[in-house]
């Protein structure tokens, strides 16, 4: 027992989980560009427009997430967690020098490629995790998605109170914490995160009081950190202390394998029954029988199958094993994958311009929004991944009912921040951190039940692209364009914007693309009801039957 759980068991699986969150707690990196834009534009001399270019210089990194998508299915965890790593090293690494004035800032063109760099470092952290986590939990991927994707969103809001609360706001300390904290944390993945074989259908129930407890620990730090937010100035003393507690939640997880490392124990020296291993693999059923048969069949069995379906190929139905091909010529992945763009593409204009927003509305620490989007955005993703397998289970409700709804909240809440009442950003940043959780953490899930899990790597980061053309789109263009249209010119080459009608047209136009994703989710849910149904129908069965063993037991 001196020896580390092996990944292979349920305590390793678990390891492995716990490890996977931490590292979504320290890559969501690409999403705190704000809190150092200002000064890179004022270091560098650029006008809004150029600055904006640098932050879609770092989404286009998500765009080589195929190359992740590729080699998830070629290459072990551990190794596409090493290459993430480095390269973020590498790419936040050089931003820490310019910002330090260690060296003078480099041509226009390889600060892109830096800013390219770190983007994309997190698409291999992100697919490793993803891709890992939702098929050794394949049976409750809405928790599984919200879960990581919740942690992800925390991630900005722990890394700017961290920083400022160790290094009064410093840009330079801050984008050197970007650049050397995943290194550590990716290095601790890399000893326990792998895939694992499914486990019985009757460890669902167990599976979800544990999500359950790691729920609620996100819960608490969501709220810790909110706190320490809204309390204002904090002396060093608090600060530090603060930083402490903080860092004792983010180890919180690590309960639920402790837990079930001591309970394996116990059952060790009651003498284990090797006859449970047997009787637990017979009862393996997919959730999904038609798309998951030949995953979870023996290798004798595949490849009997594989010699009847020889030359037998049909096209897949929704629900079932799609190549990217096969994925991409049908109507539901281009329905979702435009939704998507209006959701996180417009999300990502207001979160890449938080800060220049904040300084228009004649707020001088913007830091204050970059964390409430932050936090709310990580309650969007936990209580969605979470709520929307609740009623799945219950009544077969189609997943992107939910990110329907998130549509018209987020509309909504564009109108406000249009309006530029007091307190409108406050409302705003709220509004959208919600809305932007919901749409990532629901669109998980509901890729992998819609087109399967055997090509999942590769298909995630194609939809994932929608991340680096909706900031093009919207922050680039859009947003970058319009506010240089009413902008001065300053002394040191840049411009700036003060006032309500800054960004009030780009609001607008933000609205409307909100409305017609809405359209979109609604009819991508209209098409997509039989699938939820034989869902919904699967996990009642599977329920049923693992009551009707309990009586027999009992």
């Amino acid at each position: 027992m001196g020896t580390l759980p092996s990944p292979g068991t349920e305590v390793g699986k678990w390891l492995g989980f716990v490890t996977a969150v931490w590292v979504q707690c320290i890559s969501g990196n690409n999403y705190t560009f704000s809190n150092y834009s200002d000064a890179l534009k004022s270091l560098m001399g650029l006008t809004q427009l150029e600055l904006n270019n640098l932050s879609v210089a770092k989404d286009i990194g998500k765009a080589f997430g195929l190359l992740a998508g590729l080699a998830s299915d070629r290459l072990p965890t551990p190794v596409l967690l090493l290459i993430g790593s480095i390269e973020g090293l590498i790419g936040y690494g050089a931003q820490w020098l310019v910002v330090r004035q260690t060296i003078p800032p480099p041509p226009y063109w390889q600060m892109c490629v830096f800013l390219c760099m770190g983007g994309n470092s997190t698409t291999w952290m992100n697919t490793a995790v993803l891709v890992t986590c939702i098929r050794n939990f394949r049976r409750n991927r809405g928790p599984v998605s919200g879960i990581l994707k919740g942690y992800v969103g925390l991630s900005t809001a722990i890394f700017t109170d961290l920083c400022s609360a160790l290094f009064t706001e410093d840009p330079a300390s801050f984008i050197l914490m970007l650049a050397v904290v995943p290194v550590g944390v990716c290095a601790i993945a890399m000893i326990f995160l792998r895939e694992t074989p499914p486990s019985s259908a009757a460890a669902d129930d167990a599976e979800s009081r544990y999500f359950g407890w790691i729920n609620v620990a996100a819960v608490v730090i969501a709220v810790y950190l909110l706190v320490f937010d809204l309390t204002g100035d904090h002396g060093v003393i608090i600060s530090r202390i603060f930083s402490v507690g903080l860092i004792v939640l983010i180890a919180a997880p690590a309960i639920v394998p402790a837990f079930l490392w001591f309970k394996a124990r116990s059952a060790s020296m009651r003498a284990a029954n090797s006859d449970l291993e047997v009787a637990r693999n017979q009862i393996q059923e997919p959730l999904l029988a038609d798309s998951r048969a030949e995953e979870n069949s023996s290798p004798a069995e595949a490849a009997e199958n594989g010699t009847q379906a020889k030359g037998l190929r049909r096209k897949p139905g929704i629900g079932e094993d799609h190549t990217i091909w096969e994925a991409t010529r049908r109507l539901e992945f281009w329905i979702l994958f435009v939704s998507f763009l209006c959701g996180v593409g417009t999300g990502m204009a207001v979160m890449n311009n938080m800060g220049q927003m904040g300084l228009a509305m004649g707020y001088s620490d913007v830091s204050m929004f970059v964390s409430l989007t932050s936090i709310w955005g990580f309650f969007g993703r936990i209580a969605s991944g979470s709520v929307s397998e609740h009623f799945l289970k219950k009544s077969g409700t189609p997943r992107p009912l939910w990110n329907a709804a998130s549509q018209i909240l987020m509309a909504v809440g564009y109108v406000v921040m249009a309006m530029a009442l007091p307190g409108s950003l406050y409302i705003g940043s709220v509004v959208v951190g919600i809305c932007y959780g919901v749409r990532l953490a629901i669109s998980v899930p509901t890729l992998s039940e819609l087109f399967g899990l055997k090509y999942y790597g590769l298909l995630y980061n194609v939809l994932i692209l929608n991340l680096p053309l909706g900031s093009f789109l919207f922050s680039g263009l859009l947003a970058g364009l319009l506010y240089d249209a009413q902008a001065t010119k300053t002394p040191s080459g840049g411009n700036t914007c003060v006032g309500a009608h800054c960004y009030r047209l780009v609001f607008v136009i933000m609205t409307f693309a909100c409305i017609v994703g809405f359209g979109l989710d609604v009819l991508l849910a209209m098409r997509t009801r039989n699938v939820y149904l034989k869902i919904h129908m699967s996990k009642k069965l599977k329920k049923s039957g693992r009551q009707q063993q309990q009586a027999i037991k009992s």
